[in-house]
């Protein structure tokens, strides 16, 4: 089912997905890192167009986690960042319509799907996060804040309808086995570069080099490379790339190409500031 034209893009206030390990500092990557990925999206005048993806940590012990051919109806909210399984986001909710999706899921089961949205060309990813509200706030005008948490991910496969706001039909994403692939050693890997670009970081932004941090915190290997993608602000056609793929091993090959290109930048940038300290 197509979207119609005259669906628009909801007013919101919103702090990008931040991460504790990160001091509340997410991970920016380079500015001529940010543009080389070209992401297929879908027009608001066209179908939805979609691809596999995984899911959260919370459903490795689940004991009837959902099923990938399940098909249910999901709350959309379009937004200008990609949420990833695990992490969360705060949000200020103050559109008419937005406040009525807000009313009617605090009385049920408090779950939407994110979906990510360009507002300036006017096209949004097939491909998504549910986002669960963890902590609200409901203000004297029926404004809301919110901090919601990422969930499964999901494929919109049809529209259901668009107003007040949109409802879609979705099935349930989850990552294929990976094979021979060492996915922990690989894990380790994108852990250790991680805190390479984090040390670098903050020596070029002049602040203190802390220890290394236990950045993966026990995590298995697909719950990690979703935090990982969390941490790539700045940069939301990678991330959506990131949450897109329904491998975790290439998930985490990928992530560890950006991190190392990103140190490449990094240790560049701090030689030139060694020999050239005002600059």
């Amino acid at each position: 089912m197509a979207l119609p034209s005259t669906v628009a893009y909801p007013s919101f206030k919103s702090t990008p997905p931040y991460l504790s390990a990160f001091h509340n500092q997410p991970l920016t990557l380079p500015t001529t890192y940010r543009s080389t990925t070209n992401r297929r999206f879908c027009k608001l005048t066209t179908s939805f167009r979609c691809s596999s993806s995984s899911f959260s940590e919370k459903h490795h012990n689940n004991v009837n986690p959902p099923k990938s051919d399940d098909l249910v109806e999901l709350p959309l909210f379009p937004l200008p960042l990609v949420l990833f399984p695990g992490a969360t986001i705060p949000l200020q909710i103050f559109e008419y319509r937005y406040r009525v999706m807000m009313q009617t899921l605090l009385q049920s089961d408090l779950r939407f799907g994110v979906v990510y949205s360009d507002a300036v060309s006017g096209s949004a990813a097939g491909v998504g996060c549910v986002g669960e509200i963890i902590k609200h706030e409901r203000l004297v005008d029926d404004r809301f804040f919110l901090i919601c948490k990422g969930q499964e991910r999901f494929r919109v496969t049809d529209l259901v309808r668009t107003k007040p706001y949109l409802v879609a039909k979705v099935t349930w994403l989850e990552d294929r086995p990976s094979g021979e692939e060492n996915l922990d050693e690989l894990a380790n890997e994108v852990e250790v570069l991680m805190k390479e670009v984090i040390r670098l970081s903050n020596r070029l932004n002049g602040k203190a080099e802390k220890e290394s941090q236990d950045l993966r915190k026990n995590q298995f290997p697909t719950p990690f490379s979703f935090f990982v993608g969390s941490t790539f602000e700045g940069a939301p056609m990678e991330q959506q790339a990131l949450l897109e793929l329904e491998d975790t091993a290439a998930r985490l090959k990928r992530e560890r190409e950006t991190l190392r290109n990103t140190l490449n930048y990094l240790t560049a940038a701090s030689a030139v500031k060694d020999v050239f300290p005002s600059t």
